[in-house]
């Protein structure tokens, strides 16, 4: 399966657009958004995806979002999301908070840890976790998404 990663688009759909039409060429069949997600408009751009969403500290308006994401039929994580997917565990965050974020990288518990907030894309491993920040949609210089292939864990951070 191949997943598409996103985060900090805070509701510019204009920056948001090339993502998306990124992640179709690239036929991923599933996405996590890694917060900062900003308006409904963004939430509707994701919808021909199950996708799966967790709150940035941007996020301000959470319950129009969440009614948006359910709207949509995708998942709201809240801050924090738990998922197994082609048997990996998978973490998916912001990172704003940091102690949370790294308590979750050297726990040992996840496959993989996608975040978001730096704006700056990154693919890393600490023991046998894979933690991928795809980058930012918006204030990024390049914007950046990330992509995923699971269950080989195989990573690639793809501007825009």
């Amino acid at each position: 399966m191949r997943l598409g990663i996103v985060s900090d688009s805070h509701g510019h759909l204009e920056h948001t657009l090339p993502a998306v039409r990124m992640l179709e060429s690239l036929d991923v069949q599933r996405v996590l958004h890694c917060g900062d997600i900003g308006t409904d408009e963004v939430v509707e751009l994701f919808a021909p995806w199950p996708t799966d969403f967790v709150f940035g500290n941007c996020d301000y308006h959470r319950e129009e979002l969440e009614t948006a994401i359910a709207a949509t039929g995708q998942t709201c994580h809240g801050v924090f999301g738990e998922l197994e997917i082609e048997g990996k565990r998978i973490a998916l965050l912001h990172s704003d908070d940091r102690h949370k974020f790294r308590e979750v990288i050297h726990s040992g518990e996840w496959d993989l840890v996608c975040y978001g907030h730096t704006h700056v894309s990154a693919i890393d491993r600490q023991g046998s976790t894979l933690i991928v920040n795809p980058g930012a949609m918006y204030r990024a210089d390049p914007p950046s998404i990330a992509v995923v292939e699971l269950p080989s864990l195989e990573a690639t951070i793809v501007e825009l």
